[in-house]
């Protein structure tokens, strides 16, 4: 049995109710509805009864709940800040990825707030052991706490003034509405409502004209003449690319410096997000579900073979399970590319080596989209560079993704076949001081066709601006036309 403290149930009431005041401190900070205040106290409650029911400990349980609600205020605040958006229930699932990829994560945090996270686990830790109480009856009432307030959340969520609230996804305005916690709980009660769309049995609209086409979507590539409004950083491969192009544009991305999955789903899957509803923060966890509208799918019922290439870790978003069931035949993964000589990641050298290298071999309709990791951030410091101290590295890097861009649109015409590519940026990069979230979020885009003989097909309505959901269809067409 833990040492007796002089804390009683009141005083895990009175944490409970600190919870409030920290949930305040999450951006955007404005005062919060009752009805947000209720589902927040419901969820504390229930968190410290669970609590309470592992460990019988009144002190632990009060320590804990304040510690999930000032650790999901301060993420969400470093979220918002590098990111543009608050904590949203989605990132939940990613917990395990943060342990297995923490460069992804953990670089959107401060020294401060790392060390204060891990020492905060620490202490925990150490009251935990120190506190366990081997009485049954703590144990029982924490039970009785957390089945109560289930049971309590679940008869609000269906009395209407709750059913009406958050019901069109708006994660800034509902966290400032009605609270960091709430609007977790509510994004959450939404999603898990929502049906998969009737299956698809289309394949294409018309006969294919092209048989071979490439996707590439580019890590962090966005123009870094528009980015750091300098007409001298205009990309060579970009520039050539635009003017031969069948179809070129901005790409209307959601996500800022992240959520690669986002902008990946809509052009393989082809669904909008606002049909997605609540789908939309992160669509790979419904997938498949959805898989017989995937472009693959739709291809192999016209005789195609698809492949799909990135030099990462297949699991991250689970796309191991996912690509295959949306009609990838194959999955290329990290271990077919080079080892990069320097730096973290496969380089898209490399992967421009693969791509034409299956592109060579392939001997039927054939389908590749590569995704790249080489511009990953966060980037080195340079003190030297004019438009910020990690612009220098984003620039070194972002011309190795023009340089694959030139290699393909050299490359791929030669080998004698109709071909059509499609080079896009997944989303800008988040680079403190300079490119910071906040305005613009779209990338750029191309798509461009050659007929047999290397000839490009252009075509004079070529600049538009599209989803990636649009450029989907646009590539249906390209295949096509």
């Amino acid at each position: 049995m833990g040492l007796t403290f002089p804390i009683s149930y009141w005083g895990l009431v009175a944490a409970i109710a600190a919870t409030v005041l920290i949930d305040g401190l999450v951006r955007p900070r404005a005062l919060r509805s009752l009805r947000g205040l209720w589902l927040h106290l419901l969820v504390v409650t229930a968190f410290a009864g669970l609590v309470l029911a592992i460990c019988g400990s009144i002190l632990v349980a009060g320590c804990m709940v304040l510690a999930l609600v000032a650790t999901f205020s301060l993420v969400s605040n470093a979220k918002r800040v590098v990111l543009g958006e608050p904590l949203l229930f989605t990132d939940l699932v990613l917990i395990g990825a943060v342990f297995r990829h923490p460069q992804f994560y953990l670089a959107a945090l401060k020294r401060w707030q790392l060390a204060a996270l891990w020492l905060g686990a620490a202490v925990l830790g150490l009251i935990i052991a120190w506190q366990f109480e081997s009485d049954p009856l703590p144990h029982l009432a924490g039970l009785t706490l957390l089945l109560g307030s289930v049971g309590l959340l679940t008869i609000t969520l269906a009395l209407p003034p709750w059913r009406r609230m958050a019901q069109v996804p708006d994660a800034t305005a509902d966290v400032a509405a009605h609270g960091l916690l709430a609007t977790l709980l509510l994004y959450w009660w939404r999603w898990r409502a929502i049906s998969d769309p009737p299956p698809s049995s289309e394949a294409l609209p018309a006969e294919a004209k092209a048989e071979l086409v490439v996707v590439v979507q580019c890590e962090s590539f966005a123009d870094p003449a528009e980015l750091f409004a300098d007409p001298d950083l205009a990309l060579a491969g970009l520039t050539n690319a635009r003017q031969l192009a069948w179809a070129q544009g901005r790409l209307l991305v959601s996500g800022f410096g992240a959520y690669t999955m986002r902008t990946e789903y809509g052009l393989i899957f082809g669904r909008e997000e606002h049909v997605l509803g609540f789908r939309r923060y992160d669509p790979y966890l419904t997938a498949v579900g959805e898989a017989s509208h995937a472009l693959p799918a739709r291809l192999g019922r016209a005789g195609w073979r698809s492949l799909f290439l990135h030099p990462h870790d297949l699991r991250f978003y689970n796309r191991h399970r996912i690509l295959p069931a949306a009609g990838f035949a194959e999955l290329v993964g990290p271990e077919a590319f080079a080892e990069p000589a320097e730096g973290r990641y496969v380089t898209d050298d490399a992967v421009t080596d693969v791509i034409l290298a299956r592109a060579r071999e392939a001997s039927g309709p054939t389908f590749i989209h590569a995704v790249t990791i080489e511009n990953h951030g966060p980037w080195p410091v340079d003190q030297t560079s004019e438009h910020g101290v990690q612009s220098g590295a984003y620039l070194r890097l972002v011309e190795k993704g023009d340089g694959m861009l030139h290699r393909l649109v050299t490359e791929l015409p030669t080998l004698g076949r109709p071909v059509a590519l499609v080079f896009y940026g997944d989303h800008r990069p988040s680079i403190p001081g300079a490119v910071v979230p906040g305005g613009d979020r779209h990338t750029p885009f191309v798509v461009l066709r050659f007929a047999a003989d290397g000839t490009p097909i252009s075509r004079p309505e070529a600049v538009q601006d599209m989803t990636p959901a649009e450029l989907h269809r646009a590539l249906i067409e390209a295949i096509t036309a």
